[in-house]
């Protein structure tokens, strides 16, 4: 059996394969998603997503399974508490960010009708399709996530520079970034 063709990134265990070969880069229209990846890749920054997809049962279990309302409410006391738990990152400005962003995101929510009828503005509605062959090919920014970025920033947002943003859109299939010869390149296309 031939075995399967991914984006070299993700080869270092079997969680981030699954994570490469389930998640990454599929289309997400859920705001519950965008808005655990907007938690997730704010803690990311300055750290590898290794670290972080090895806590993310823990983010879970802390952030409310991503309940953006749920968030938006958490007491100072909740995040000291949370800050004790060696299952997530334990940095102050990004824990306590979380809540802030909970509160722009729900504004975003009702502005827009929802994040991701917002979010997917960014790239005229559908995915930019890229088509990398190397790693060395693949941006830290783009002009996209500069403007994504600088929107969200100005809206109070924090933690989400043109880089964590261009791995949110990664993430959730606003651009496929999946190398051409990647089995999953043409089935997220």
């Amino acid at each position: 059996m031939k075995e399967l063709v991914r984006c070299p990134w993700c080869l270092g265990f079997d969680q981030y394969m699954t994570y490469h070969d389930e998640e990454w880069g599929v289309p997400v229209h859920d705001d519950k998603t965008h808005f655990e990846f907007l938690i997730l890749e704010g803690a990311q920054a300055g750290l590898s997503w290794s670290t972080i997809l090895k806590k993310r049962e823990g983010y879970r279990k802390n952030f409310a399974d991503f309940d953006p309302n749920k968030v938006a409410r958490f007491s100072d006391k909740k995040l000291e508490r949370i800050l004790l738990d060696p299952s997530i990152v334990r940095n102050r400005l990004k824990v306590y960010a979380a809540v802030t962003n909970a509160k722009e995101f729900l504004k975003v929510q009702k502005e827009f009708g929802s994040f991701d009828k917002y979010i997917w503005g960014f790239v005229g509605g559908k995915p930019i399709v890229n088509k990398r062959k190397t790693m060395k090919e693949v941006p830290a920014t783009t002009p996209e996530s500069d403007a994504l970025s600088k929107d969200l920033i100005k809206r109070g947002f924090r933690f989400v520079g043109s880089t964590v943003i261009y791995a949110h859109m990664q993430a959730c299939g606003l651009v496929n970034d999946h190398l051409i010869e990647c089995h999953r390149y043409k089935a997220v296309k």
